[in-house]
């Protein structure tokens, strides 16, 4: 895309995709792009959406906000991101099919998908857009995925055929995969509480079971028929007339809201309503040897990325993966940051895989790990050290040796964790107040979070306040 047309404010593909009210269309593009096989198989064998549903939203805003709202050097590394990070995602499905998430027929389904989602939106919301908006439209939406450098011929060559394209495809290659089902019925049902939900997440369990409710109704009823018929998805009466409330209610309110409220981000790129910081909770009194608990936190929280209840190879990669997403590597550097965490995987499935099936379950990494620290004294520096060693190489961008506040911000932040939140990490790690983190320091905080027997020493906060 042009940087002229990037950058004004009137860009019909800028306003479409800022707007709020586009995540009423979220899940539907994420079920019709996981009905795909080959992304089913990849997202279902190694993503970490069942378990981190919220994080892996963020991620895909965050990418469309990089792919859409920035200039073209920021658009040219996003993509560069995007690159590194699929070429690791190949395999065979449960079918025997060999699949690739850089396969370029795949790649365009996934981009044309989300213009599709745009075009919907409207249709929905009782506003179709016309001929010449398609075409308008369409052509802003080519201009950014021509960075992409796929061969022209896989996209719909106009806007016209875009509707001919999405029925072609759900005739020849979509079914309802796993992760598609999963979407659409299990996922929200067990999804854990998110972050920015406040004074509302003690009620989290009986809101979680409205908003699936919600979700799958709405999806169901917003899917195309063509789809629908194919997999034999209902689209009950009560569904259609909530889609048609819903819909047609938001674009109301829209219609009548400031900018501010209107975007999640502006037209102009910068974002609607930036957050505030808020002063952090002082830590709740200490409790003797909270050790077993902690790191059974650490293992639902942290290491189990696929919320399957056992750790493999898969999980570390994904950990790997969410180091290096926010970061600006090189092949190199990346490729450091996965091998880092290969070595603690293999660490820990040597010292903690007592029936040798080839994966680790968290009693057995609770019972394995605390054993390991109580006879001796380097069995984090095997596996652990490793893996922290490497993310903070990776973070320290100018290569100084020191983590400043931004670094820290750039690795542990992003718009899904508050900046009080990062704040206050930030200064538990920083243990002489200098206002920058050593490696030493920076290792000395995750080896607390495992070795102290009470919540009072700083690095137990890693995953937050107890």
């Amino acid at each position: 895309m042009t940087d002229t047309a990037r950058t004004e404010a009137d860009s019909m593909l800028r306003r479409t995709l800022g707007e709020r009210r586009i995540a009423l269309v979220a899940w539907r593009l994420l079920v019709l792009q996981n009905a795909h096989p080959a992304v089913g198989a990849g997202v279902g064998q190694l993503s970490t959406y069942r378990s981190h549903p919220w994080r892996r939203v963020e991620h895909t805003m965050d990418s469309g906000r990089r792919l859409f709202f920035s200039d073209q050097q920021a658009l040219h590394r996003e993509i560069e991101r995007l690159e590194r990070s699929h070429r690791r995602i190949a395999g065979v499905d449960d079918r025997g099919r060999p699949y690739t998430a850089l396969d370029p027929a795949v790649r365009v389904w996934v981009l044309v998908t989300l213009y599709e989602a745009m075009t919907a939106l409207r249709a929905l919301s009782g506003r179709p857009l016309g001929p010449a908006e398609l075409d308008r439209l369409y052509q802003e939406f080519r201009e950014v995925c021509a960075a992409f450098k796929l061969p022209d011929e896989l996209y719909p060559p106009t806007a016209a055929d875009v509707p001919g394209y999405l029925r072609a495809t759900i005739r020849d290659t979509l079914e309802l995969t796993d992760a598609a089902r999963d979407m659409l019925y299990t996922v929200l049902t067990r999804a854990p509480a998110p972050r920015r939900l406040g004074r509302l997440r003690p009620g989290w369990p009986l809101l979680r079971r409205l908003v699936a409710r919600f979700l799958t109704a709405l999806t169901l009823a917003d899917l195309p028929a063509e789809f629908r018929a194919k997999c034999g998805l209902p689209r009950s009466r009560s569904a259609a007339a909530l889609s048609w409330t819903v819909h047609r209610g938001a674009r109301l309110i829209a219609e009548r809201l400031p900018d501010r409220l209107r975007y999640r981000t502006l037209p102009d790129g910068e974002r609607a309503r930036p957050a505030t910081a808020r002063p952090p909770r002082p830590p709740r009194a200490p409790r003797r040897d909270d050790r077993p608990a902690r790191l059974t936190a650490f293992y639902h929280q942290v290491l189990d990325q696929t919320g399957d209840g056992r750790l493999t190879a898969a999980d570390f990669q994904a950990m790997a993966h969410n180091v290096c997403w926010p970061l600006e590597l090189d092949q190199e550097a990346e490729t450091a940051v996965y091998a880092a965490f290969d070595t603690w995987w293999r660490q820990l499935l040597a010292d903690t895989d007592a029936n040798g099936d080839g994966e680790v379950s968290a009693e057995e990494f609770v019972a394995a790990t605390l054993a390991g620290l109580d006879r001796d004294p380097d069995y984090l520096s095997r596996g652990l050290h490793v893996a922290v060693r490497a993310m903070f190489h990776a973070a320290d961008l100018d290569h100084s040796g020191l983590l400043c506040a931004d670094e820290y911000r750039t690795l542990f932040g992003g718009s899904r964790v508050h900046p009080a939140e990062l704040t206050h990490g930030f200064r538990q790690l920083d243990t002489d107040g200098d206002g920058v983190i050593t490696e030493e320091e920076f290792v000395r905080g995750f080896t607390e979070f495992f070795t102290a027997r009470t919540n009072s020493t700083a690095g137990t906060q890693l995953l937050g306040r107890p």
